[in-house]
C-alpha cells in the first residue's frame, strides 16, 4: 500500500485507542469459570493506565521511513476468525483521502490470546500502528451486561442484532455484516486515532475517532458524503 505524500510522525506518541468489549464472555471463560470480562464494549482511551496491561500491543514494530504500509496477518486462535482479509483492508484504506493514509505504518490482523479473551476488543491503535482482532467463529458474542442504547444503534447500523437470553445478552452477526462493521467502523475508527494529533483528553479523542468513523467510514461507504 503506497503512500503518496511524505509523512510527519510524532515519534513520542505512544497513544492507544481501542474498540473494546459490556462484560463480554469469551468462549474460554464460558467453558471454565464463567467469570465475566471486566471491560465494556466502548472504545477506550490512551490514558487509562489501569488497563494498559491488557491492551498493550502484541507486537512492537520499529518506526520506519518506508512509503509502504507494512501488513501482517496472525493466526486468529482457536475458536476465532478474521472477518476481513488484508486485501480488503488495503482496498478500504486506499479509499481514504491521502492525508489520512500517510501516518499509518503497520496494519495487523492480530491473534486472540488468552489474556485478551478476558478483556476483548475489536481493534487497537498504538502510535502509527493499527491492530484488528478476530471474533468468535460462531458469529455470536455473549455478554453479561446489557448494551447501552448507542451500542444497540451502532450494531444495527452495520447489521448486528442484540437479543436477551435470561441474564445474558447476545450480539449476532452475519459474515457480511461483520465485514462491513470491521472495514467501515473498526478500521476507520482506529485510523482516526492515528490521525488525531491534537486531542489528549480521553473523551475528546474518542469523540474525534467516533466522528471520523461515521464521516469516513459509515457515510462514505454508503455514498452519503
Amino acid at each position: 500500500m503506497s503512500k503518496r505524500q511524505p509523512r510527519e510522525r510524532q515519534r513520542n506518541q505512544k497513544s492507544k485507542g481501542r474498540k473494546a468489549a459490556p462484560g463480554r464472555v469469551s468462549e474460554r471463560s464460558r467453558s471454565t469459570s464463567g467469570r465475566p470480562a471486566g471491560a465494556f464494549r466502548q472504545r477506550g482511551s490512551d490514558t487509562s493506565q489501569r488497563s494498559n496491561q491488557f491492551y498493550a500491543h502484541d507486537q512492537w514494530y520499529e518506526p520506519s521511513d518506508s512509503d509502504v504500509v507494512q501488513l501482517y496477518r496472525r493466526d486468529p486462535g482457536p475458536g476465532y476468525f478474521h472477518p476481513v482479509t488484508l486485501e480488503e483492508v488495503v482496498d478500504r484504506v486506499e479509499q481514504l483521502p491521502a492525508r489520512y493514509r500517510q501516518n499509518i505504518e503497520v496494519i495487523e490482523l492480530a491473534r486472540m490470546t488468552r489474556k485478551r479473551s478476558l478483556f476483548p476488543c475489536y481493534g487497537l491503535q498504538w502510535g502509527p500502528n493499527v491492530y484488528l482482532y478476530p471474533i468468535e467463529e460462531s458469529l455470536v458474542e455473549t455478554f453479561t451486561r446489557p448494551p447501552r442504547p448507542e451500542q444497540v444503534i451502532e450494531a444495527k447500523m452495520y447489521g448486528g442484532v442484540w437479543t436477551q437470553h435470561g441474564k445474558l445478552w447476545r450480539l449476532s452477526w452475519t459474515e457480511h455484516a461483520l465485514r462491513d462493521f470491521y472495514l467501515n467502523n473498526v478500521l476507520i475508527h482506529e485510523i482516526g486515532h492515528v490521525n488525531d494529533t491534537r486531542n489528549r483528553n480521553q473523551n475528546a479523542r474518542e469523540r474525534y475517532a467516533d466522528w471520523f468513523a461515521i464521516e469516513y467510514g459509515y457515510r462514505a461507504s454508503r455514498g452519503r458524503r
